[in-house]
């Protein structure tokens, strides 16, 4: 079993309080992402776990036991550096086997001369050399592994230094930021090759990245981290369709989350700037709100009606299958809306629109995210739940094709 459990993880350098009472359970298998901005202490959180930092205050629990008094090599965890960390003088070969070589052998058994008379290193040197050959079958780097890091590519260096964690067969892979160093194509298959590499183990992977499209497509469950604290815990799902505060709302989602300036009317209903929708929250009369929209959820429409928002074209952006269009809010000018529109070939003609041309934005009740002036999420009383658009849910999503993009 390789639980992780992590209880009150307080952590500073001098005056700069890093972490602040981190409670977090990971399970054993599963595939944990720890994501959030830079200097937020996710890092340090990491290396806290593997033994490389030790804890002001709270406690590291691996496979029911703490762990607190053992060095890192006795905790039975591997970490995947940002910068893969091998041996430039050594074979791809030696870097694997390393781990093995000193946990096996004696000190005499390891120096150049000595080891020449023992008789027990022969058969101990086989057996790494076995174990070394079926890690390197798993990653299909077997005939890498009389090459020297200098002459790998980045994506074969990663494999090297995922080999070297696997041959110790741990309890737990750590792995802070190991695909930061490669480009964007290489990047995404080893993303896939990370995801399959964890479902043929079956082992406890804790993740750190900054960029929130590998901890979506890559976890079973993500925690976002800011300033020190730990703000969500959840399936990717989870965070994207219900983010517990406005920092959360703002992390997760590429393109990020449309925020309107909204308030309470009478009788608890929302208002979008004056416009009135058909939710109701616990509040008194006039509290300020924030109102999160996502862009897929945001409509495009040339006509009238009450409820809708005239907002020009300002910007955008073609990604081939859809188009992130820039709007600008007529009545409120200082105020954006992003909008995320798929293309089907079959409709691309439908809506013509032109750089600085106006339109109507009609955003669906049932998609906002509301906010309390702390940040915190509001519950919605007797109205439908925010979530994915239904739309968005079934790939229908209406056609636009541009004109003049600006």
């Amino acid at each position: 079993m390789a639980e992780v459990t992590l209880t009150g993880i307080g952590k500073s350098f001098g005056a700069a309080r890093v972490l602040q009472g981190v409670d977090l359970a990971i399970r054993d298998g599963e595939f944990l992402t720890l994501v959030g901005p830079s200097g937020c202490g996710k890092s340090t959180l990491l290396r806290i776990i593997a033994g490389l930092e030790r804890q002001d205050e709270g406690a590291v629990a691996i496979a029911g036991g703490v762990v607190d008094h053992l060095r890192p090599h006795e905790r039975k965890v591997a970490m995947v550096f940002q910068s893969y960390a091998l041996y430039p003088h050594l074979s791809v070969f030696h870097n694997i086997a390393m781990p093995l070589v000193m946990a096996r052998l004696s000190l005499p058994e390891r120096l150049p001369l000595l080891r020449l008379l023992s008789p027990r290193r022969r058969r101990v040197m086989q057996s790494i050399g076995a174990d070394v050959a079926t890690v390197a079958k798993q990653l299909q780097i077997e005939s890498l592994l009389d090459r020297r890091p200098g002459q790998l590519s980045g994506g074969q260096r990663q494999r090297v230094a995922l080999g070297r964690a696997m041959v110790r067969h741990p309890d737990a892979f750590l792995m802070d930021e190991p695909l930061s160093n490669l480009d964007a194509k290489l990047r995404v298959h080893m993303r896939s090759e990370l995801a399959e590499l964890h479902q043929r183990l079956g082992a406890t992977f804790i993740y750190v990245t900054h960029d929130q499209v590998e901890a979506m497509t890559m976890s079973d469950r993500v925690a976002v981290m800011d300033r020190g604290e730990l703000l969500q815990v959840g399936t990717p799902s989870e965070l994207y369709d219900r983010p517990a505060n406005l920092r959360v709302a703002q992390f997760i989602g590429s393109p990020a989350i449309n925020l309107l300036p909204g308030r309470v009317g009478g009788g608890g209903e929302v208002e979008l700037m004056g416009r009135r929708l058909p939710l109701r929250i616990a509040a008194e009369p006039g509290t300020e709100l924030m109102i999160g929209v996502r862009p897929e959820a945001v409509q495009i429409t040339h006509e009238a009606g009450t409820g809708l928002l005239p907002a020009r074209l300002r910007r955008a952006e073609n990604l081939g299958a859809e188009r992130i269009l820039y709007f600008q809010l007529v009545e409120q000018p200082e105020t954006d809306v992003i909008c995320r529109v798929a293309l089907s070939p079959e409709g691309a003609a439908a809506h013509a629109i032109e750089f600085d041309s106006e339109v109507r934005l009609r955003i669906a009740p049932g998609t906002c995210h509301l906010f309390g002036s702390s940040g915190l999420r509001l519950s919605v009383v007797g109205a439908e739940q925010p979530g994915r658009p239904p739309a968005l849910a079934s790939g229908r999503v209406s056609p636009l094709r541009l004109g003049a993009s600006g």
